[in-house]
């Protein structure tokens, strides 16, 4: 007995010892992010102040000189007219000085020359006219340069610089869930601040420990389909909001590492009749006569395999539409049957593009809205077994959701085989037809 209690509180110390070192991890890892957080944002700050002073200086530059030209300007235009009348003037004191030079040998000079030498100087003088002076501007009429400038423009940059940027503990957004999807993951986000009232939100999202992130999403809603996701290959996420009415981006919240272990889901290439995009999502239905059924590549549409809730989406979107017939189908089947032109056959169920459902063949007397451009169609199931299940088969039961133009119809589809993952398909009798998978 004594034995048995000290087992026992040998095993309570161990469980203790791995509980304070798992909290211990964690108040590491807080430290470490307040730290690298930290550090981050100084190095922002920085950033962002050494570029706000190198802008603002050539900003100052740029008028300074902008001012200066204009000073040269004027001051050219001004003195331009004042030099054209000073070298006028200086040229009638010149012809004066001689005028003068000549009058005064005429006066003083020989008797017997002393006639002609007057009266060619008066004949010149009368020539010159000595009455006739060039207007000179007063003072008052000619510019006077000064700079004014506002002295309140430096309070009014104290202010703002002392207002402009904060610094934030906590992002008023976090990540809160993620979901696995077949070359994608779904990821949802909440607000923290009951203060903060959101207009939008932006989420990136960057492949490992790649230098940059991308936008994935900017938009009202809180979740966000990311496709185009590598399975088993760990993505990094942020989300940041912007408050109503506002122009800048609140902090980013703290990034989260997801990831989806399932593989894309993919058309099967090659059938004539239809044209795949190069990650062979997207399937167009062209111009070709050939019609008939396009499948997946694989049966890569898992649905529960207990008697639990499995939520597995399986979703289309209609881009774009061609003509619709009524044989068009989109759905799932249990397998690949070549032959047929449509889904609307025995071990599938499938919605028509005028809304009628369709399990094993057999139309239903629910029908959905018609699928139009933009639609989405989503296919939803879960195993309900209702016997014994073997390799040779057995009473099988899938409980299935589709749902179309926020309407969905809900049935049970009884197959005679065990079933735990399924194709999906699409067929369509026009051109026109464009169906993403995800």
């Amino acid at each position: 007995l004594l034995l048995q209690e000290a087992q026992e509180s040998i095993e309570a110390a161990r469980s203790y010892r791995r509980e304070l070192q798992q909290r211990l991890r964690g108040l590491r890892q807080a430290r470490d992010q307040i730290k690298e957080s930290a550090t981050l944002t100084r190095d922002v700050l920085e950033q962002h102040f050494n570029d706000l002073k190198g802008t603002l200086k050539k900003l100052l530059d740029e008028r300074l000189l902008s001012l200066l030209q204009e000073v040269d300007v004027i001051e050219q235009e001004s003195i331009k007219p004042l030099d054209e009348c000073q070298k006028l003037i200086e040229h009638g004191v010149s012809t004066a000085d001689d005028l003068l030079r000549e009058g005064e040998s005429a006066v003083n000079g020989d008797v017997g020359q002393e006639n002609e030498k007057l009266c060619n100087f008066t004949k010149k003088a009368l020539h010159i006219q000595l009455d006739s002076l060039p207007e000179v501007p007063s003072l008052v009429d000619v510019p006077c340069l000064s700079a004014q400038l506002d002295d309140c423009l430096l309070t009014i940059l104290k202010n703002q610089i002392f207002r402009h940027g904060t610094v934030a503990s906590r992002p008023p957004v976090q990540l809160e869930e993620f979901v696995e999807k077949p070359g994608g993951i779904l990821v949802r986000w909440c607000k923290v601040d009951e203060d903060f009232a959101p207009q939008d939100y932006r989420l990136q999202y960057r492949k490992g420990t790649a230098s940059h992130f991308e936008d994935a999403y900017v938009g009202s809603d809180t979740e966000f389909m990311v496709l185009h996701i590598d399975p088993n290959v760990d993505y990094q996420f942020r989300v940041c909001a912007r408050g109503d009415g506002r122009q800048e981006w609140s902090p980013w919240s703290v990034p989260q590492l997801g990831r989806t272990t399932l593989v894309p889901h993919e058309w099967t290439a090659g059938l004539e009749g239809y044209s795949l995009s190069s990650r062979r999502n997207i399937a167009l239905r062209n111009d070709s006569q050939s019609c008939g059924v396009l499948y997946s590549k694989a049966p890569t549409y898992f649905c529960g395999q207990t008697l639990t809730f499995r939520q597995v989406l399986f979703g289309e979107l209609i881009e774009t539409v061609g003509q619709p017939d009524r044989r068009d189908s989109l759905g799932v089947c249990v397998e690949q049957q070549n032959g047929y032109n449509s889904l609307q056959r025995d071990k599938a169920v499938c919605i028509s593009t005028n809304g009628a459902v369709f399990v094993n063949g057999k139309e239903m007397t629910n029908q959905l809205p018609a699928v139009t451009s933009g639609s989405t169609v989503t296919f939803d199931m879960e195993v309900v077994q209702l016997g014994p299940c073997s390799s040779e088969g057995g009473n099988f039961k899938l409980r299935v959701t589709i749902s179309s133009n926020n309407r969905e119809v809900v049935f049970d589809w009884v197959l005679d085989q065990c079933c735990g993952s399924l194709y999906f398909g699409c067929s369509f009798s026009y051109p026109g037809w464009k169906v993403l998978v995800f």
